[in-house]
């Protein structure tokens, strides 16, 4: 496994769940980490303890990745701090499930803009400083909801399949600049999300993965360390760490 030692990682959405984890993983394998939040402070700085305290080194930026100028200003503290990007996640995401009869537009709109339009203002934040360097790795969060819908969640679906697409022609026109640019598309994981269900909504999900079991926020973030480590002849693609529930 390569090292990422000197590399600098965004990783939006971070103080929890699958962002907590790729943010853990990438520290582990050498990167210094940008721990982006919005609301979660004190997890963010939990966050960045157990990174310094295992030798790494990490800092907590509040930022509304769905406000371009609150993006701007995470990237210019990211600059200043450390002089370079190497790696962007683009992680954070909310949910607003309801059914299209039900939908607001509020709950449309918030989502559409959190899980998609997030996704473009940090990556063209982050172009020019990439680019500079003829060197980027980029990650979008998708969802096996992008490829399948999932009733209830048109508004999310609608989001993680734009970032499919997104991801497609971004990594077309970054390639020149030897800046990759992936999605990834887990399953159902084990997140505070998931393990908000019912019993019973638990047990249909499961009926319908082959592996059997829910994936855990390691095993993508595990992934997610491979295409920025040994995946340089990698990218527009969508990669499916989902227990064999979409083929």
């Amino acid at each position: 496994m390569e090292r990422l030692d000197e590399q600098v990682a965004i990783v939006t959405g971070a103080s929890r769940g699958i962002g907590r984890a790729v943010a853990t993983e990438l520290a582990a394998s050498g990167a210094t980490i940008v721990v982006n939040y919005f609301q979660s402070q004190a997890e963010a700085e939990s966050l960045v303890q157990e990174i310094t305290s295992d030798g790494g080194t990490a800092i907590a930026v509040r930022a509304g990745v769905g406000h371009p100028d609150d993006v701007q200003l995470m990237v210019e503290k990211t600059i200043d701090e450390y002089g370079r990007i190497d790696i962007l996640v683009n992680n954070a995401g909310v949910n607003r499930d309801r059914s299209l009869r039900k939908m607001s537009a509020e709950e449309w709109n918030e989502v559409i803009n959190t899980d998609l339009n997030s996704a473009f203002y940090c990556t063209s934040a982050v172009i020019p400083h990439m680019v500079e360097r003829t060197y980027g790795r980029i990650i979008n969060m998708s969802s096996i909801i992008g490829q399948m819908g999932n009733m209830g969640q048109s508004n999310y679906a609608a989001a993680k399949a734009g970032l499919i697409a997104f991801t497609k022609s971004a990594a077309q026109e970054l390639a020149r600049f030897n800046i990759t640019v992936n999605a990834m598309c887990p399953g159902f994981v084990a997140t505070d999300m998931v393990n908000a269900l019912s019993d019973d909504v638990k047990e249909t999900l499961l009926a319908r993965i082959p592996l059997g079991r829910f994936g855990r926020p390691e095993e993508v973030a595990t992934f997610v360390r491979y295409l920025v480590t040994e995946g340089a002849w990698i990218t527009g693609q969508q990669l499916n760490p989902n227990g064999g529930m979409y083929m």
